[in-house]
């Protein structure tokens, strides 16, 4: 029997907002998730809670998604397929695939929560998307009480979302990822994309990196830029990348010619939202308890006894500015409960 009680959210999300559930759940079996009680009501499906915002307590049921493993499932010739529990860190994850000598993840690594929401987010950092090595995951589905089994296509990749995310899934609590498996190719080749890297291992004297390298690389530049969240609570980057059409992007350019500015294949173009919050003063700025982190302007901080509505009193004030200064919207990243 799964043991149900009220419990206190704010170890449970790493901007460390105080929230507590009616209900809460601890799910390590995928089994668990077929329990007559958890198909009714309101439900809210948890993974690290490096991507949420809690408004305060929840009056429905927190299912906190816990489910550990990870294994070599297939081979071929042309790549590796890994499947990892839902509840798996996904770090520690990346890591452990490197050391069995499967590569394709290392751009990712660093990154904070579980391997179940790195699909619903699409997770992404220096060149990489986690749906560019999705093969496939397994969900719960509470209203069909049947498990799902989702490919690449159906999972409707884009940037930082997905068909949980297009479809309300992830906010209904109707899905809960229960696997994910990952194709990694034998034909590996180094992911330099980003300056930030290849800066990174010419500082190193490093010509012809190993996985290994690149992974070491992007774990030094994220522990420079972005603060930990045991010792300042965060959510990491607090803001999308804003894709904006060509005549804005080229107007905004002539104005300020230091915007960084990347053309995407629809012939839209993303601008830095980081960049654009630090021009707009809010870097190392705080409103009350909370403020954007000193060393990397995309990342919004609780400095100390923030709530929910601390949050959003900040957030909303970084956009008025934003919007102000570029005529551009920029739009938050974590799930607000």
């Amino acid at each position: 029997m799964t043991e149900v009680a009220a419990a206190d959210l704010s170890l449970f999300n790493t901007l460390a907002l105080p929230g507590r559930a009616a209900r809460y759940a601890r799910i390590v079996t995928a089994d668990q998730l077929a329990a007559r009680a958890f198909s009714e009501g309101r439900r809210f499906i948890l993974g690290g809670g490096s991507n949420l915002v809690l408004s305060g307590d929840f009056d429905g049921l927190v299912l906190h998604m816990a489910i550990p493993g990870k294994r070599l499932i297939h081979e071929d010739t042309d790549a590796f397929y890994v499947e990892a529990g839902a509840g798996e860190n996904w770090h520690d994850f990346v890591q452990w695939t490197l050391q069995q000598g499967w590569p394709g993840l290392e751009n990712l690594s660093l990154i904070p929560g579980t391997v179940g929401a790195a699909p619903i987010q699409n997770i992404g950092a220096y060149g990489l998307e986690v749906g560019e090595i999705f093969h496939a995951l397994t969900a719960w589905d509470f209203e069909k009480q049947a498990f799902l089994t989702f490919g690449r296509e159906q999972c409707r990749f884009a940037y930082r979302d997905s068909v949980f995310k297009q479809e309300g899934w992830h906010l209904s609590g109707r899905m809960a990822i229960t696997s994910v498996v990952f194709r990694l190719p034998k034909a590996w080749q180094a992911n330099m994309r980003y300056a930030d890297v290849t800066q990174e291992l010419a500082s190193r004297n490093i010509a012809t990196p190993t996985p290994r390298d690149i992974a070491d690389a992007i774990i030094a530049i994220r522990q420079r830029k972005l603060p930990d969240p045991a010792i300042t609570p965060n959510a990491g980057s607090f803001f999308h990348n804003p894709v904006v059409d060509l005549v804005l992007a080229d107007a905004l350019a002539r104005d300020f010619p230091t915007l960084p500015r990347y053309p995407q294949a629809d012939g839209r173009v993303k601008l830095a939202a980081g960049w654009l919050i630090e021009q707009a003063g809010w870097k190392g700025k705080n409103l009350g308890p909370v403020g954007m982190y000193e060393k990397q302007a995309l990342v919004l901080v609780n400095r100390g006894g923030a709530t929910g509505t601390d949050v959003r009193r900040t957030m909303l004030a970084v956009q008025a500015d934003v919007r102000a200064k570029f005529a551009v919207d920029i739009t938050p990243e974590p799930i607000f409960l």
